[in-house]
């Protein structure tokens, strides 16, 4: 099941020389996409159709053939890589549910099926919440012991990890709580040495082989059996509820073989977490659960409603977060979100938190690894520490931003891009030789975010709590004051600094690579250690210089006055923050992580520092920034669009370029239909009365004409290539001797949107983002002048990007030349009527 593309190739739709606005043109035609294809298009389920009634819908959905009076299969269907029709699929929805109601009063067992019907999206929520909460608590469970594996094995049963291994020992102390008879590492079962050199080098080095093994294992199970397993999902998962269809993106295979490459990939040690790609998991939970319901079985947009709710479950599962989860999914990933999808969203990730909470996969009776309460409050003067951490997280954002895809614009443009496995292994060993000195980047991300959020108490024996002062045993926990650094601490400090410049250095190269890899947890990573140096630094400024108009009168000597945890909580949110440009929903969720309301003004403070320092270097997100670059068509809803083109600048076809492909109402033969149809690419023709008139009559789908021409050639008599095609409500007079005509009315969209071609493209942008169009006609007076596509529109952006900041290039000649972003080439006259 090898796929040698295995996501390599960008979906650049906009160099596309075809016509769908959306169609994908994979670059050097290298993907095999029929391995993938594991859920089936909707064209291959024939059995029931939508309802049919006599009065005409919306774009003409509501009866969808005439010559046999009955639903013809694989009309209104959509191919891969195109966009759905959002105003179609509602209208088909509303006929379903208009008929449904109507049936309800005429039987008992219509009743049971209208409330059914009414009920499948609660169940089908509480099925992806129990199904994504089980998946993410075995997933938390198998890459923390995976994790401990590398280290060491548990004699008493190997499938436990470290930290279960010593709970019944009874030979801990507080201060090495770690050590325990039943815990063995790797040197003392090797050569029976738990100390000296020859132990350090034995434990070093099965350190870096189990990291290459799970590197290795996790990148060979994603390029052979699943491709689109790879990376972290959630710009693939933001252009597929945009509309867009990726075929097998949300399959079986995929969320069979993500689950276990995601362990494999976090156990590995690599720079990289588990929470972005647990959303693509959850959306795969909801894509294959749709697939019960036929409601959602056979409605792009309705299958969207359950994707935008799992996207919620995923968050929710991942941080331990159902309200985060919930604006997460608004803020972020969401393209269509109705209030019913909020409801349905929150009570998806109730659900899943609650099964994680039910499997408790940390043994610390929380949902997160992390969890932290802090009994000091925040003081009026550290806000401008925390302001600082938040410019910090924006320019951490815009370089990492720039820097990462810069770095995957070169892998797609050189060989090294062609060997993803030999990548992936030598990251991972650059990864696991560097890491295994400094005990900050030798043990688990997770386990470094909690050790830095935690607040220093009695009970604490990391270095970051090895302070000069004793602590006196018999104060409250929360009443243990400011003391000097010392020699651990400031050792501490110089390791944690190494570990900031390693995890930045190699998050940059590990974010795109072929594995399952999510940009959360490492950029929290690097925030919170940030944030742990300036709170330190903070406390011991104030420890020393008390007396400081600063701390005169809000830090009394001998006072608990700075919480370094809460440094290092409020850098993780700045930093992941600048990278992702959240705002609101990061906010609660990092809320939702301490449990404590006390803290979320600092919080907002330094995610929206961060977020203005990010966007005073470009508004993009790192999400959206990858989106450009593999040239998916998204319509970003953020961007403002401020230029006074009009639409007749935009529409194609343009003044040199070929007239405007049309078909007559009445006057085609069935032969001039295919001719027409084979002769271009067109994915779409709009119908006019006569080619002397040019006045509108409607739009037809080139699949929904092919797909009705061959149902009528199996299933009526009389069809031949003379016949007369027409799509008005009465056949046109015919002689005697014609051949039977084929009647296309039913397959024709009545209502196209349809602007005349003095409107500023400001406002057909903003249409084309609202109501999810896919192709917009362009009229005066009535009369079809030409067409605008959402390609036609991202081309558009593009050729005004580039007169603002053209920047330049050389090919392979050595000529130079302006340049899209994500390598796309500016778009220009290609003399295609580009309709979908």
């Amino acid at each position: 099941m090898e796929n040698p593309g295995y996501c390599s190739e960008s979906f650049n739709s906009l160099q596309s020389g075809t016509s769908d606005e959306d169609m994908v043109e994979i670059t050097g035609a290298t993907m095999d996409f029929s391995v993938t294809d594991d859920v089936p298009p909707l064209d291959r389920d024939f059995t029931g159709g939508y309802s049919t009634h006599s009065g005409e819908g919306l774009n003409g959905t509501s009866k969808l053939m005439d010559f046999l009076d009955e639903p013809v299969p694989g009309v209104g269907t959509y191919e891969d890589f195109n966009t759905i029709d959002w105003v179609r699929e509602k209208s088909k929805d509303r006929d379903r549910h208009r008929e449904i109601a109507s049936k309800s009063k005429e039987s008992t067992w219509a009743l049971i099926h209208s409330v059914s019907d009414a009920f499948s999206g609660w169940l089908l929520m509480l099925l992806v919440g129990l199904m994504a909460g089980a998946l993410a608590g075995g997933i938390d469970i198998s890459a923390h012991w995976m994790t401990d594996l590398k280290e060491g094995v548990c004699l008493v049963g190997f499938w436990f990890n470290h930290e279960h291994c010593c709970w019944t020992s009874n030979e801990t102390t507080f201060v090495e709580r770690d050590k325990c008879p039943q815990w063995k590492s790797w040197a003392e079962l090797i050569i029976g040495q738990s100390e000296g050199p020859f132990a350090y080098i034995m434990n070093y080095l099965m350190y870096v082989s189990w990291a290459l093994l799970f590197s290795f294992l996790a990148v060979s199970l994603v390029r052979s059996f699943a491709p689109y397993a790879c990376g972290s999902g959630i710009p693939e998962i933001k252009t597929i509820l945009s509309g867009f269809i990726i075929r097998g993106y949300l399959g079986k295979w995929t969320l069979m073989i993500k689950t276990i490459t995601l362990v494999l990939a976090v156990s590995s040690g690599l720079s990289l977490g588990k929470e972005g790609p647990l959303v693509h998991v959850a959306c795969c939970c909801g894509n294959i659960l749709c697939h019960l319901f036929t409601k959602y079985r056979k409605n792009e947009a309705k299958r969207r409603e359950v994707l935008s709710a799992a996207s919620a479950v995923g968050v929710s599962v991942a941080f331990g977060a159902p309200i985060g989860g919930v604006l997460f999914s608004l803020e972020e990933v969401s393209y269509y979100f109705p209030l019913k999808t909020l409801w349905r969203s929150f009570f998806a990730a109730l659900v899943a938190a609650f099964v994680l909470r039910s499997i408790n996969p940390f043994g610390n009776s929380r949902l997160v690894l992390f969890y932290v309460e802090y009994h000091t409050p925040w003081y009026l003067f550290e806000l401008f520490p925390f302001i600082l951490l938040g410019v910090f997280g924006g320019l951490w954002g815009a370089f990492f931003i720039r820097a990462n895809i810069a770095w995957c614009r070169r892998r797609k443009s050189t060989r090294f891009g062609k060997y993803p496995v030999l990548e992936v292994i030598l990251v991972a060993a650059i990864t696991a030789i560097v890491a295994f000195p400094n005990p900050y980047t030798r043990q688990n991300t997770s386990e470094l975010i909690k050790e830095l959020f935690t607040d220093c108490g009695p009970l604490e024996s990391s270095q970051l709590c090895q302070y000069r002062n004793a602590m006196n045993g018999s104060k409250a926990v929360d009443d243990i004051p400011d003391r000097p650094a010392g020699p651990g601490v400031y050792a501490a400090m110089w390791q944690l600094s190494l570990a900031l410049v390693f995890k930045i250095i190699m998050t940059i190269f590990t974010f795109g690579i072929k594995v399952p890899s999510g940009l959360f947890i490492p950029s929290m990573a690097i925030g919170a250690i940030a944030g742990r140096i300036v709170g330190i630094a903070v406390e011991q400024l104030a420890y020393y210089h008390h007396d400081w108009f600063l701390f005169k009168e809000w830090c009394e000597v001998g006072a608990d006055c700075i919480t370094p945890g809460l440094y290092a909580m409020v850098g993780a949110a700045a930093c992941l923050g600048g990278v992702t440009r959240m705002t609101v929903s990061l906010v609660v969720i990092v809320f939702e992580l301490t449990g404590g309301l006390e803290y979320i003004v600092p919080l907002m403070a330094a995610v929206m520092t961060s977020k203005w320092v990010g966007d005073a270097f470009g508004r993009e997100g790192i999400y959206e920034a990858h989106i450009r670059l593999n040239g998916y068509p998204f319509l970003d809803a953020k961007e403002e669009f401020t230029h006074t083109t009009l639409a007749s600048e935009v529409m194609r076809p343009r003044r040199s370029d070929p007239p405007l492909a049309v078909l007559t109402q009445d006057d085609l033969t069935l032969e001039d239909l295919e001719a027409v149809i084979n002769e271009t690419s067109y994915n779409g023709f709009p119908v006019i009365v006569s080619k002397e008139s040019q006045r509108l009559v409607g739009f037809a789908l080139r699949r929904d004409i092919t797909i009705a021409i061959e149902n009528a050639r199996r299933k009526q008599e009389g069809v031949v290539r003379t016949s007369r095609v027409y799509f008005t409500q009465h056949a046109p007079s015919l002689p005697a001797d014609s051949p039977r005509p084929l009647k296309l009315r039913s397959i024709l969209d009545m209502s196209p949107f349809t602007v005349t071609d003095h409107t500023p493209m400001e406002i057909v942008v903003d249409i084309f983002r609202k109501l999810g169009l896919r192709q917009c006609l362009v009229t005066h007076n009535g009369m079809v002048l030409g067409i605008i596509t959402k390609k036609n529109i991202l081309e558009h952006l593009e050729e005004l990007k580039q007169r603002a900041t053209p920047p330049v290039t050389r090919d392979d000649s050595g000529r130079s030349g302006p340049v899209s972003p994500g390598g796309m080439k500016p778009a220009g006259g290609s003399g295609t009527q580009e309709t979908d």
